[in-house]
């Protein structure tokens, strides 16, 4: 018998022989799901669902952002990163930004890319055609979808960045005021976007009428993007960074992504008896000892992570970073007693996102994930693209001798990345979420669940979890981060108490508001077992 059948959670596990979508909206799980039962691969339902999400999750992503995708053919035996991150505007300089980088508006968008990504999944991956593959994402920018409560609940947080904006308000404030849950809303400019995307490819997006429209409209409203920076907008394919860890194979997207702080964790994590660190909890995730333990590995990891950027600068820092020799000499500087302060402070130093996994029968997996940086992004919509444009711009520093100054035309790091597992050579988990600077902590949680504790994929995405700040590392420039751990109320109370008595400064939320919107897809027992997260709107199919 399961060790933990006991252990319930709100949903149940679901499993399917024939693949599997999980992603961060129903609407666009099925979309995947229906692709799949037409016969397409785990690449046309990647592009299916990835594009519903850009339409029915607004708030999370978009055709004006960006992300990455990685791939695993089982044809090949391979895998690849898609990484469709944009690039800073040849326009902008540091000059342009002497009073800071905006929170909103135009001048805060970098190149959307992500269309141009799914466009080379599609290309090198797929079997459908691509108008087939957004008939989903049409219909519901024409038709419309039922506001969720988690869409109603960040357009009434952010409506007052959404009513600057013309386009934004008429689209995602229907009546002038935040929608009710179910109220519809629709993206008619969007659906005729998408519609000459079907019909003319990427190339209709980034160098036809889409972008002619998009960039004139950016110029004409004070911005930097231009029709160059869309034009010379290309996905890169990378090969992938990978880990062991307890036998698997744990592959990331590089950097530009920090995923490479994941694959540090985990190695450092390794140096540690985590059995028995959980040895003083009921459950392996309540120990004091446990939770202590792998919020000083973050502490640790996310100091390294400063010195990362554009890959092109930080190939050789990422491959010592990565070294089991590094990962011991930081194991060795935890102390299992005390919370040790580790502020960044070299240099002066909220984002959404979303995730979603696919597989198939063949074998083949995708774990990806886009974003338009904060929620809503830039809170513009680029006139009749129905585009709404993303604010990554705000993870520039400005600061002379970062590695992530602000230089035209370049990549910016990420915290969006896309994990990977195998076993024996094949995909094992699939798993990821939104969340900035909470992913690669949450991932960690997860991890260390389903490898080391056995849990399955709904108890590892609905236990309790945590989510350490860091003064000197957030994402956003400049940083404004407290030295908290936040912590979910379902942690018992003597957890709790023990770990403000170590010294971590306790933020204390409900039982489902911690971070994060988790999907995990695991291969066991000739399964693919999906889960997904209730704290969103998650939702995982099979068949």
């Amino acid at each position: 018998m399961d060790r933990w059948a006991a252990l319930r959670t709100w949903r149940p596990v679901v499993m399917g022989r024939r693949g599997a979508v999980a992603s961060n909206h129903p609407l666009a799980t099925e979309a995947g799901l229906a692709v799949l039962r037409r016969g397409g691969n785990a690449a046309d339902a990647y592009v299916a669902a990835a594009s519903t999400l850009a339409v029915v999750e607004p708030h999370m992503s978009g055709l004006g952002g960006e992300g990455f995708a990685l791939v695993y053919s089982a044809a090949s035996g391979e895998a690849i990163v898609v990484n469709a991150t944009g690039r800073a505007p040849l326009a902008a300089t540091p000059a342009r930004y002497r009073d800071g980088i905006p929170a909103h508006g135009p001048r805060t968008a970098i190149t959307p890319c992500l269309v141009d990504g799914w466009c080379e999944v599609q290309r090198r991956y797929g079997t459908l055609p691509l108008p087939t593959l957004l008939e989903a994402a049409i219909y519901h920018a024409r038709e419309g979808f039922g506001a969720t409560r988690t869409f109603a609940r960040h357009a009434a947080e952010h409506a007052a960045a959404l009513a600057a904006d013309p386009g934004a308000a008429r689209t995602f404030l229907p009546g002038g005021e935040p929608p009710a849950l179910g109220a519809t809303i629709r993206q008619p400019a969007l659906a005729r976007t998408l519609e000459l995307l079907a019909a003319g490819g990427r190339d209709a997006f980034y160098e036809g009428e889409t972008a002619q429209v998009l960039a004139s409209w950016v110029r004409d409203h004070g911005g930097l993007l231009d029709r160059e920076d869309l034009r010379r907008c290309r996905a890169e394919l990378q090969a992938p960074l990978h880990t062991t860890y307890r036998g698997l194979e744990v592959l990331e997207a590089p950097p530009n992504s920090t995923g490479c702080v994941l694959l540090q964790e985990l190695n450092v994590a390794e140096q540690l008896d985590l059995a028995a660190l959980a040895a003083s909890g009921v459950l392996p995730f309540e120990s004091p000892d446990l939770i202590h333990a792998l919020v000083e590995i973050k502490k640790l990891c996310f100091v390294d992570r400063e010195r990362v950027g554009d890959p092109s600068d930080t190939a050789a820092t990422v491959e010592g970073l990565l070294s089991k020799d590094h990962a011991a000499r930081l194991a060795s500087q935890i102390d299992p007693r005390r919370a040790i302060p580790r502020p960044v402070d070299a240099v002066p130093s909220g984002t959404d996102t979303t995730y979603l996994a696919v597989v198939d029968g063949q074998g083949n997996a995708i774990s990806g994930i886009q974003s338009l940086n904060d929620v809503f992004g830039a809170a513009v919509v680029a006139g009749e693209t129905g585009i709404l444009l993303n604010n990554r711009m705000r993870y520039w520093h400005l600061e002379a001798g970062h590695a992530n100054q602000l230089r035209p035309g370049r990549r910016v790091r990420h915290t969006m990345n896309p994990p990977l597992v195998l076993r024996d050579g094949r995909p094992y988990l699939v798993f990821g979420t939104p969340g900035g600077d909470a992913q690669v902590q949450v991932n960690l949680q997860v991890l260390t669940a389903l490898v080391d504790f056995g849990l399955d994929p709904q108890q590892a995405v609905e236990m309790p979890r945590w989510q350490s700040m860091q003064p000197g590392t957030q994402a956003n420039w400049p940083h404004a981060l407290p030295d908290q751990l936040l912590v979910e109320d379902r942690l018992p109370a003597a957890t709790r108490a023990e770990l403000a008595r170590r010294g971590h400064r306790l933020q204390v939320v409900g039982p489902l508001d911690g971070p994060c919107s988790v999907n995990v897809i695991r291969h066991d027992q000739g399964y693919w077992q999906a889960g997904s997260d209730p704290r969103r709107d998650a939702y995982a199919l099979a068949f």
